[in-house]
């Protein structure tokens, strides 16, 4: 009621009911140090590290959801020997690889971001200009080691993973078939398309 209250149709509203669309959707999770926490006798609750680990909290996630995943976030600070950031990164990778290894559908990995951010700290609710050394590359283009680890880690694995991953589209197509171009009937399945387009595409006929 409160969809159609606002705005939405009942051919809309029963669209949506009846279409099962779980097939065209992947899981994405971020995964930082502080993602885990601790939570103390008084409430309160502090970062507790990496005590689970992605993959642990990532399979937990998949058994509820049976969704591919895609590890969409992640990032550490390059601290003071400037290994720190790579070492994490290097950790992340493993955690995916053994997702994978064990059956479970993985798409995709990111570190965030690509440059550093400016009052990340503060999650942008401060204008302080600090500058948060968490990106591939530093903000005058610089790449950073962990981007070096990067770029590495690509070219390790770029021979890989095309032949043995599931192709990056929606339905997820398993390994053994053509990931493009589509074929038409994964992406013209009858129902997909929106009332209005259904409407438009009788009118073309």
């Amino acid at each position: 009621e409160y969809l159609m209250d606002n705005g939405m149709s009942r051919e809309e509203y029963h669209f949506f009911l009846h279409n099962r669309l779980k097939q065209h959707c992947i899981l994405g999770n971020d995964y930082y140090w502080t993602n885990e926490h601790r939570v103390h006798a008084d409430g309160h609750t502090e970062a507790a590290g990496e005590t689970f680990g992605y993959s642990e909290i990532t399979r937990q996630y998949h058994n509820r959801y049976r969704l591919p995943i895609m590890h969409t976030e992640t990032n550490m600070r390059e601290g003071a020997t400037g290994q720190e950031a790579v070492q994490w990164l290097w950790k992340e990778w493993a955690n995916v690889l053994r997702l994978r290894n064990v059956g479970i559908p993985t798409v995709g990995f990111t570190w965030y971001s690509l440059t550093d951010q400016v009052d990340w700290d503060t999650a942008l609710r401060e204008k302080n200009g600090n500058v948060n050394p968490l990106g591939l590359f530093d903000l005058n283009r610089n790449i950073r080691n962990v981007g070096k680890a990067y770029k590495q880690l690509i070219k390790d694995w770029r021979d890989v993973l095309p032949a043995s991953s599931l192709c990056l589209a929606v339905p997820v197509v398993p390994p053994g078939q053509n990931c493009w171009p589509p074929r038409p009937e994964d992406t013209q399945q009858k129902g997909l398309a929106m009332p209005q387009q259904q409407a438009a595409n009788a009118e073309g006929a």
